[in-house]
């Protein structure tokens, strides 16, 4: 029998372990007395759907690192393996797709993003990039209110963290009021913790020179009168932006549309939204419920910003949890922010003093949003309801409450399985590295900044020498701790492109070749730990790491062809690498221009 039998293939039983043992298929036909040669796509089970060959695929999987071919069927890795043998797999109706020795990998996971806010940004509002100049601004602002004139608010940004320093402007309400019409405008800041209004904005939200600094944010004032002078730093942007107007129900879908366009042509499959408001968690669930959504999304889900000495509404986010869970939204997230920045606003809560400046008292360590105690009883009640928490701790004195209230949480619980992550840990005292590991604790860290650049100047000018110590993640990985990466676009990134994150996580210079140096090089990574953090550890961020994130039998067809191998270029080339082709659960969502024309 098995010397004709027609499925002895060499490899058919490690390409087919999941769905049919050759050998047993072969008793059942001898059994059943039936002889002779019979087609694998007529017995052997469902063929493929769709067939990858002739590529260079890295899995992320250590049994199987590589291969050349794999075939996909219902959404699903069906096989992988060598050329020769997953061809065979197919039949008439199984699409082959020669890659010609292109590099396939599982596709990426943004671990930290505002995506909707982004695109609705890019679709709706007045925007300018992070380099503009005041000649930019002054060129842009009544552009966007001749466009939109029965608007009553003129909103966007983003100006440089350094702008103020930059430019010599006493008083920026006056500034915006000389382009603003009759508008209110404001605009928000690269890192999106501070912003800027004119005149008519301040006076609609009703700051006057008598209006108090709220407890976690600073409204800048005029020397002489005392009188707000348009600057508004962290909560005093919160007090802000609450009311300005918001977007529509149409407006936020389009924006979820629009993200998902976005993420798909940069080979993005997976993406945590760090601040799910309501209105953005009901887009999400209405878009994926309309079978729009191609990527699976983490959101976590808002929490009251700024200064805050009571607990979370618990059964709320539990509610919203509920409510707004789909296919492919997961809600077991929810975000707390818990500092502001090390720029120029010095908000981000620090272990050493700011370097001087006049409009801070000295010594200045900047801003904790949530006292230690009321952040522990927040993490044990949301751990006990299975939620994973994401904490904005952009200073070392931030990042260390935060560890010290996991960890009494973990004690309070019991449990320390969730990964709670602490977001943009840029700066981190030495001793705290290793209680990443030991807490279980997820370093989210942000790669896309890591070269010299305006927004990393703005920081060095603020935090002073010590300021170059920025992102230890060589420090972490040694030490064991889970890493994680994001964009958070559109805070201080122009786009979601993660290229631009891989190369900077590996060289630490300018993926832009816009400014000289390196920031921090001894902590650059390799490319293989670096594919692996925008992958696998995405995944497990997400909490799907058991159906996506690496490219093996029975996961998830999300992977992505690209038009270079990176194993094969220079660090310094792979921001320039394009996405061929984008498949989401085994369907093609992108497709760049040249690829739509080669031929199968």
């Amino acid at each position: 029998m098995s010397a004709t039998c027609p499925f002895r293939d060499r490899k058919m039983n490690t390409l087919l372990p999941r769905f049919i043992d050759a050998r047993l298929l072969c008793l059942f036909l001898a059994i059943a007395g039936l002889s002779g040669p019979v087609a694998a796509e007529e017995t052997v089970g469902p063929s493929p759907d769709t067939i990858l060959v002739n590529g260079a695929i890295h899995t992320m999987e250590e049994d199987q690192p590589t291969a050349s071919a794999l075939a996909i069927r219902a959404g699903k890795i069906m096989a992988l393996g060598a050329t020769e043998d997953i061809i065979e797999l197919k039949s008439p109706t199984t699409r082959v797709i020669d890659l010609k020795g292109r590099m396939v990998m599982p596709g990426l996971n943004d671990g930290h993003s505002h995506p909707t806010e982004g695109a609705i940004a890019n679709l709706f509002s007045c925007k300018f990039e992070f380099t503009a100049t005041a000649e930019d601004i002054a060129r842009i602002l009544p552009a966007c209110v001749e466009k939109n004139p029965s608007a009553e608010w003129i909103v966007g940004g983003r100006w440089d963290s350094n702008f103020f320093e930059n430019n010599d402007i006493p008083s920026p309400r006056k500034w915006l009021d000389q382009y603003s019409g009759n508008k209110a405008v404001y605009f928000s800041d690269d890192s999106g913790h501070n912003g800027w209004a004119n005149t008519k904005a301040l006076k609609l939200v009703g700051m006057t020179k008598d209006t108090k600094d709220p407890a976690g944010g600073k409204i800048i004032r005029d020397a002489k009168t005392g009188a707000p002078n348009g600057l508004l730093l962290e909560e005093a942007q919160t007090v802000m932006e609450k009311q300005l107007p918001d977007w529509t129900e149409d407006q936020y879908q389009a924006g979820v549309r629009e993200m998902t366009r976005l993420a798909n042509q940069f080979g993005i499959t997976g993406i945590k939204d760090a601040i799910s408001r309501d209105p953005i968690l009901k887009a999400y669930h209405d878009v994926d419920k309309a079978g729009d959504l191609s990527i699976h999304v983490a959101a976590a889900i808002s929490t009251p910003y700024g200064h805050r000495e009571v607990s979370l509404d618990y059964d709320r986010l539990e509610s919203l949890r509920d409510t707004f869970a789909s296919d492919h939204v997961d809600t077991r997230f929810v975000k707390i922010t818990n500092d502001g920045v090390p720029t120029a606003s010095r908000t981000a809560a620090m272990l050493a003093p700011y370097r001087p400046h006049d409009h801070f008292p000295a010594n200045y360590r900047g801003l904790i949003h949530v006292d230690e105690e009321t952040l522990t009883r927040d993490v044990a009640e949301l751990e006990k309801r299975g939620f994973t928490v994401k904490i904005h701790t952009a200073g070392d004195r931030s990042v260390q409450e935060a560890l010290n209230a996991i960890e009494k949480a973990h004690k309070i619980t019991g449990r320390s399985d969730l990964r709670h992550e602490l977001a943009h840990a840029g700066y981190v005292a030495e001793s705290d590295i290793p209680r990443f590991k030991e807490l279980n604790v997820v370093a989210d860290l942000s790669p896309y900044i890591w070269h010299p650049s305006p927004i990393i100047q703005s920081v060095l000018d603020a935090v002073g020498e010590r300021g170059k110590h920025y992102w230890p993640i060589r420090d972490l990985l040694k030490a064991g701790a889970p890493v994680l990466a994001g964009s958070d676009w559109p805070a201080a990134v122009p786009s979601l492109n993660p290229w631009i994150g891989i190369e900077a996580m590996i060289t630490r210079q300018d993926p832009y070749d816009k400014t000289a140096g390196a920031l921090w090089p001894e902590q650059a990574i390799t490319l293989e730990q670096t594919l692996r953090i925008f992958t696998i550890e995405g995944a497990r961020a997400l909490r799907i790491e058991e159906t996506s994130g690496s490219l093996k039998v029975g996961k998830s067809a999300d992977l992505v062809v690209l038009n270079q191998n990176l194993f094969r270029i220079k660090a310094t080339d792979i921001a320039k690498t394009k996405v061929d082709m984008t498949f989401f659960e085994g369907k093609i969502v992108h497709q760049s221009v040249m690829e739509k024309t080669r031929p199968f």
